[in-house]
């Protein structure tokens, strides 16, 4: 009897998907964004996660360019604080605040569009070991859109 039981938690255990037992720790490491432009590294930020740009695709202002001159580095140029217009996309931190509250979920974060130089709130969640979705929203969570990126 204690054999069968104990071989039935197995095959629940087995059949459960992986992200299922999700640790804060496992959306640590490099993201694709949906795009495929962008490198988004999430680290630990004290008690919790935050990430920044750090690979563009293209990195620098193509010829022809009315953005800025070409073959320097991408700025936040539309950054709405006239005195971060100049920061460099690579390197730009644009996820932060996110806690880890569980069942795969990080949430009451902040994800700023470079863009379109915007924050909104943001949701987190692991769909599995190399897929994160990422929730920006304005007021409530019903009111926004979701972006999957890859490992």
């Amino acid at each position: 009897m204690i054999m069968r039981s104990v071989l039935l938690v197995l095959s629940l255990v087995m059949s459960m998907p992986a992200t299922a037992f999700a640790g804060a720790d496992d959306i640590l490491g490099e993201w694709f964004n949906g795009e495929k432009d962008a490198k988004i590294e999430i680290v630990k930020c004290a008690d919790r996660y935050c990430g920044k740009i750090v690979w563009l695709k293209v990195p620098d202002y193509p010829e022809g360019s009315k953005d800025g001159t070409p073959g320097t580095p991408k700025l936040d140029h539309n950054n709405p604080d006239a005195a971060l217009k100049k920061t460099p996309i690579i390197g730009l931190p644009i996820v932060y605040d996110f806690t880890f509250v569980g069942d795969d979920l990080w949430k009451d974060g902040r994800v700023y569009d470079p863009k379109n130089g915007k924050t909104y709130k943001g949701k987190m969640t692991l769909v599995s070991p190399r897929q994160l979705d990422l929730r920006g929203y304005i007021g409530i969570s019903l009111l926004g859109r979701t972006t999957s990126w890859t490992k």
